[in-house]
C-alpha cells in the first residue's frame, strides 16, 4: 500500500474499560480499522491521565486504576480516516478524538512483513 507524503493522524483517547460489541472498545476499533483498509493502527495503554471529568487515572501502585487511558492512533489519507471515523463514531460514548495533518517519512514492510532498514540514514 502506498501512502502520500502528506497524510493524516486520527487519535482516539478512551478508557481501558470501555467496551463495544462484547469486547474492549480499543480492540474493536483496531480490528475495524484493519477491516476498513486503514493503513495503520496502534493502541497504547497510558500510564496516567485525565479527561473531561478531571478524574485522575494512574497505574501507580498507590492509586491503582482499572480504567487507564488508551490511545489509538490511526494513519492514512484524509478521506479514509474521515470515512472511518464516521463508521465508528456511534461506538464512542466518551473520550477525545483529534485529527491532524502530518508528514509521512516512511511506510514499508519487507517480504516477511517486517519493517526494513532505510538505506539512507
Amino acid at each position: 500500500m502506498e501512502l502520500p507524503q502528506e497524510g493524516y493522524l486520527l487519535r482516539i483517547i478512551i478508557g481501558e474499560s470501555d467496551r463495544y460489541g462484547g469486547r474492549p472498545l480499543y480492540e474493536w476499533i483496531v480490528l475495524k480499522a484493519r477491516e476498513a483498509g486503514v493503513a495503520g493502527a496502534t493502541a497504547v495503554r497510558g500510564m496516567m491521565g485525565y479527561g473531561a471529568n478531571s478524574r485522575i487515572k494512574t497505574a501507580s501502585i498507590l492509586r491503582l486504576s482499572e480504567d487507564l487511558p488508551v490511545i489509538i492512533e490511526l494513519v492514512d489519507d484524509r478521506r479514509v480516516l474521515e470515512d472511518f471515523l464516521e463508521l465508528i463514531e456511534p461506538a464512542l460514548r466518551e473520550g477525545l478524538v483529534t485529527f491532524e495533518k502530518m508528514h509521512i517519512r516512511m511506510y514499508r514492510a519487507g517480504r516477511s512483513g517486517r519493517a526494513v532498514q532505510s538505506e539512507n540514514p
